[in-house]
């Protein structure tokens, strides 16, 4: 049994900016409207990760949702200077910014390893010299 025409439906498959991919299905036939005007950031060449207020790499995305097939309305925050904007972003841009937040996930996550393993180790030299100065007791357990 065929389905009238006007249940058709088109599926686009979208890739976030955190590149997990989903799959939109747009009903009736309707695919997705049409982009509004995109903002004329100049970040967008430089970088989206990059504050215009006070020049720090520490913009992130609050939230972000599609604006049409090819484009993003991104609300964009800088927890230095709290500024924040909100624009409408192409794929390209948006994959260039993930990859800025990407690079920035990782060396965050560096540097708590590293922070970790200092911690550790100066708190078993301070135990290793209590040991060895005979200043810790059974109860202390």
């Amino acid at each position: 049994m065929s389905q009238p025409a006007h249940n058709s439906r088109y599926v686009r498959r979208v890739v976030l900016p955190s590149g997990r991919a989903i799959e939109v299905v747009y009903f009736d036939g309707r695919q997705a409207t049409t982009a509004p005007p995109r903002t004329g950031d100049p970040r967008q060449k430089t970088g989206l990760h990059v504050c215009p207020a006070c020049e720090k790499t520490l913009v992130h995305p609050i939230r972000w949702e599609e604006a049409s097939e090819s484009d993003w309305r991104v609300h964009l925050r800088c927890p230095n200077c709290e500024w924040q904007t909100e624009g409408i972003y192409d794929q390209p841009t948006m994959d260039r910014f993930d990859e800025q937040l990407d690079a920035g996930t990782e060396a965050l996550v560096r540097d708590l390893r590293r922070l970790t393993q200092a911690n550790m180790e100066e708190e078993a030299e301070r135990f290793r010299a209590a040991l060895a100065s005979d200043a810790i007791l059974p109860m202390d357990f």
